[in-house]
């Protein structure tokens, strides 16, 4: 009995106030929807502000400063980060060659001597233990190193661009000995195979030691002959 008689108010409600329904009935996004109207302050302000055209050039002249040209800015230099790689370092001058014979009278020297792309510090009497087995030298032959990356003594340190020149220094090497690792085991199998392989490996060393390190105080000029030879003996 009740719903016919809600039903009839609202209707007469509805009538009388207008065809939209009561805010109870309306959906939940409908009663929490907000809508902000916002006017344009300029065309009001255009309305109310008349002004002429010699009143609008004097208001332009004023108002825009006189526009003078900017330096140009100064060309960015490249900052480097830590992955990034460092700039390679700066070649041979007269300056620094200039000073090699304060480096050569003040002994002992250390120098910094690279086989095979790996680094070794080094000093006069030092043993170095290769990482590998110089077949075409055997014990008691002298080899010459020329590839030096740094020459030092206490107060001097001479740096090359990547290389020192090889007619700065001379570091010779006596082969002394062999050293060989102890035996290794290594089993191998493959799967669903009851078959093991037994693989046996045994590494051997070269030991060499510094037997002359001496810096020059000056390089010599380089003859047509020996230059050519020297040349052809560092390519072997």
């Amino acid at each position: 009995m009740a719903t016919p008689t809600l039903r009839r108010s609202l209707f007469h409600y509805s009538s009388i106030h207008g065809s939209l329904p009561p805010t109870f009935l309306l959906p939940l996004r409908a009663r929490l929807s907000t809508i902000t109207h916002t006017t344009d302050p300029e065309p009001l302000e255009q309305a109310y502000h008349h002004t002429t055209p010699s009143t609008q050039n004097h208001i332009t002249q004023t108002s825009q400063p006189d526009l003078i040209p900017s330096p140009p800015p100064p060309p960015r230099q490249p900052q480097l980060s830590r992955r990034s790689p460092l700039p390679p370092p700066a070649p041979d001058t007269t300056s620094s060659l200039a000073l090699l014979p304060l480096l050569a009278a003040q002994p002992p020297h250390y120098i910094t001597a690279h086989i095979h792309a790996r680094p070794y510090l080094l000093t006069l009497g030092d043993s170095l233990r290769l990482p590998f087995l110089m077949p075409n030298a055997p014990v008691g032959s002298t080899l010459r190193l020329n590839r030096a990356s740094v020459i030092g003594s206490r107060e001097y340190t001479y740096r090359g661009a990547p290389w020192v020149d090889e007619r700065a220094f001379i570091l010779r090497a006596r082969v002394v000995g062999v050293e060989s690792e102890p035996m290794r085991f290594l089993e191998k199998t493959k799967r669903r195979q009851r078959h093991v392989k037994t693989v046996k490996s045994k590494h051997r060393f070269t030991i060499l030691r510094v037997c002359e390190l001496k810096v020059l105080s000056s390089i010599p000029e380089e003859k047509e002959g020996e230059g050519a030879v020297e040349k052809k003996i560092a390519e072997e």
